[in-house]
């Protein structure tokens, strides 16, 4: 793509509502047709309803329609391998999560490569998970809680979104870093599917996405004792960090990014990051992610979302080995 029509995709031409103009592109740049924006999870998700947000914005900047199409099954595999295979020109991107960083460990046997079959485009955001307990356990902050499951090994279970989820990872990591403390895990078929079980008393602990856990601390029905990022919540200024309570390098997160097949050409993957950041630093869609715990980006480059995509790589696979976790 010529240097004047990423110009061109990037110029804040927008007068009202924050959107961007369209922009004149040059023959043969992206996108010159409609563009499939793959999400591997349900319609009217936690990830879905990003997704379709940043969709919407870029269908009024783009020359094209952006269309999102969700195609689940097989957890995101099946998603995931249909921009694997698709043609390598930017007209067909995946929408993904974490789940996209523990592919090689939990399924050995892919249809695809996660690493060599695709390209980060850009890292769009990052939620932390939020520790809820149950309000009548005993431990009333983070140290209480670790000295509490260190002085009862075994007695206490958590509860996670399933087996080798976002979830489950994260409770593991929380664990190995607070001591190898020993928990039972009960996996459910998603956290709202859990969280009576921890209401109740059934399970101690549950380590759940901040976007989900937040209105159980926020209504009193559960406790919230610790947030899994660097810093504390806008929404739950009064719930310290891991690191703040004394367990250091537990930081986890789902995060939310765009993927391209591996070899689609480097103009299209430099205007679709900079399409993506765009709409990213739009106020009105900043607002609404982070009503949603999001820590949204609009900065990153394809080289920063690769180094991301390693990084959790290399995290989750010695989560994921140290405990022993596997699918089916």
């Amino acid at each position: 793509m010529r240097r004047r029509s990423l110009f061109a995709l990037t110029a804040a031409a927008a007068t009202t509502g924050g959107a961007l103009a369209r922009p004149a592109v040059a023959q043969g740049a992206w996108p010159s047709e409609p563009v499939r924006l793959v999400v591997p999870f349900a319609a009217g998700g936690p990830t879905d309803i990003p997704a379709r947000l940043f969709a919407e914005e870029l269908s009024k900047a783009l020359p094209q329609r952006v269309i999102v199409e969700n195609r689940t099954g097989a957890g995101v595999v099946v998603g995931t391998e249909v921009v694997a295979k698709a043609p390598k020109d930017g007209h067909t991107l995946l929408y993904s999560t974490i789940a996209h960083s523990v592919l090689r460990p939990l399924f050995p046997r892919l249809p695809f490569d996660p690493v060599d079959d695709f390209q980060p485009v850009a890292l769009l955001g990052v939620i932390p998970m939020l520790l809820l307990v149950n309000k009548d356990l005993p431990a009333k902050d983070l140290p209480g809680l670790v000295k509490l499951f260190r002085d009862n090994p075994g007695k206490y279970d958590y509860g996670s979104s399933g087996n080798g989820g976002a979830v489950h990872l994260a409770t593991e990591l929380f664990l190995k870093r607070a001591g190898d403390l020993k928990v039972g895990h009960v996996p459910y078929r998603g956290s709202s599917a859990g969280m009576p079980d921890l209401l109740s008393g059934r399970l101690a602990m549950f380590i759940d996405v901040a976007a989900g856990g937040l209105s159980y601390h926020q209504r009193g029905d559960a406790r919230a004792l610790g947030v899994s990022d660097t810093k504390r919540l806008p929404q739950a200024p009064d719930v310290p960090t891991f690191a703040e309570s004394g367990v250091k390098d537990a930081e986890s997160y789902t995060w939310h990014m765009v993927l391209a097949p591996s070899g689609t050409p480097a103009p299209a993957v430099q205007a679709i990051n900079a399409a993506f950041n765009r709409v990213a630093a739009m106020e009105h869609v900043r607002n609404r992610l982070t009503d949603l715990t999001m820590t949204v980006r609009s900065d990153t480059t394809p080289q920063t979302a690769t180094k991301w995509m390693q990084d959790e790589m290399a995290k989750w696979d010695e989560v994921i080995r140290g405990a022993g976790i596997k699918i089916g």
